[in-house]
């Protein structure tokens, strides 16, 4: 294990800054108040560190305040690109453990991962299976006995690569039908659109759009660009889904020929290489890329700038790549989650129901966690149920009080 790292003393204007934040995220996540009120009283976290990779942003703090209100000690690092400096300041001054900031690149955020684990939790709260993998890879020494997952990504990790050597239960939040409706599609969705049109000040009438996926977050991301008045056809090779999008009005398209006719590209698969080898070689000079899924390795980053002989960056999320035939291809955020990297993510309220299927999924593991097989496993029902009519009510009360 690692030596851990001492955590720097937090600058008090960074912290300001950050706690003016989380306030006013705290301010509209009225579900985590309610869990904030609840667990403070039965304490389901007592004695029990949280490991956490999860973007590292306000509304994020205000999850993590709950968790700590249970009594649980957190130990939380972001992801590459996303994570908000003066969160971190604010997020050490108000007693968690933090490793990382906004400049960290692939290699650092390991190296974080890392620094979690050496605080030795008992329930993982992980994105994209980062410390799942890190932990197995380290002979799942510990004392973790279950975890949550956040993410798509990291749910085809857990059933995939990591599946065989699992040995405590894991439950998806990925896997709610909640989530899957309000934060991907109504929450992911609207705001990689925004954080296109906010980097590129380019109008949504005039390109002609390509979404990999068509899932809950490729849908709201189809399903906003056409209501903008884009043209928009998407790329889907499971046959459920892509008869979805035709039904929602969505050209559904081969790869070869989305390639040809597409200007602006967003991967949400979910898997590596959605665009990758060859296909940087069809695509129409000032083709724009952008992803929407958990890892940057959706886009084949490292292949694209092989074949760049220019690299220019026109502001902090705009790369443009001059190839060898003189095409020009530009990458936004570098490939990391459009709506993270540049902006706010997505809007508090759906954030605030994903937080609180988290929240209550790590409670029940803390007591059930002997009860349940190993692996990945749903969002059991019985919280999808509260949870749901939970927001309900609140969304509910606001417009009967109008």
């Amino acid at each position: 294990m690692i030596e851990k790292q001492k955590q720097d003393v937090p600058d008090a204007d960074l912290v300001a800054q950050g706690l003016q934040k989380i306030r006013w995220a705290e301010m509209h996540q009225r579900l985590l108040q309610r869990l904030h009120v609840q667990f403070s009283e039965t304490k389901p976290f007592a004695g029990l560190t949280i490991g956490m990779c999860l973007h590292v942003e306000p509304k994020t703090a205000v999850l993590c305040s709950v968790l700590q209100a249970g009594g649980a000690k957190v130990v939380i690092t972001g992801s590459p690109g996303t994570t908000k400096n003066d969160v971190v300041a604010a997020l050490r001054y108000n007693g968690a453990i933090v490793f990382g900031q906004q400049e960290d690149d692939s290699k650092k955020h390991q190296e974080n991962i890392e620094q979690v684990l050496s605080h030795d939790p008992h329930l993982f709260l992980d994105n994209g299976a980062d410390l799942v993998a890190t932990h197995l890879a380290q002979s799942a020494r510990g004392r973790v006995f279950a975890g949550t997952e956040e993410t798509t990504t990291g749910a085809n990790r857990l059933r995939g690569e990591l599946h065989n050597s699992l040995t405590f239960p894991i439950i998806v939040i990925n896997d709610s039908p909640l989530k899957l409706i309000m934060e991907n599609e109504h929450g992911v969705g609207p705001t990689i659109v925004e954080g296109f049109m906010r980097e590129t000040n380019l109008l949504v009438q005039s390109k002609q759009f390509v979404v990999f996926g068509y899932g809950s977050v490729g849908r709201g991301i189809a399903r906003s660009l056409r209501r903008l008045g884009g043209q928009v056809s998407v790329v889907e090779v499971d046959s459920i889904r892509a008869l979805e999008a035709v039904l929602d009005g969505m050209s559904v398209t081969k790869l070869e020929d989305a390639l040809k006719i597409g200007e602006v590209f967003f991967t949400a698969t979910g898997r590596p290489d959605a665009i990758a080898g060859e296909s940087f070689g069809q695509l129409q000079d000032g083709a724009i890329l952008a992803n929407a899924g958990h890892f940057s390795w959706e886009i084949d980053i490292a292949g694209l700038k092989k074949r760049a002989v220019i690299i220019e960056r026109f502001r902090d999320w705009v790369e443009l790549f001059t190839l060898e035939d003189g095409r020009r291809i530009t990458l936004l955020a570098q490939g990391e989650m459009l709506n993270l990297a540049g902006g706010g993510g997505n809007p508090i309220e759906t954030m605030d129901l994903g937080f609180a299927l988290q929240a209550q999924s790590l409670a029940f593991l803390a007591t059930h966690f002997k009860n349940l097989p190993v692996g990945p496993q749903p969002v059991p029902g019985e919280i999808n149920a509260t949870v749901a009519s939970w927001m309900v009510e609140n969304l509910s009360h606001r417009r009967s009080a109008r």
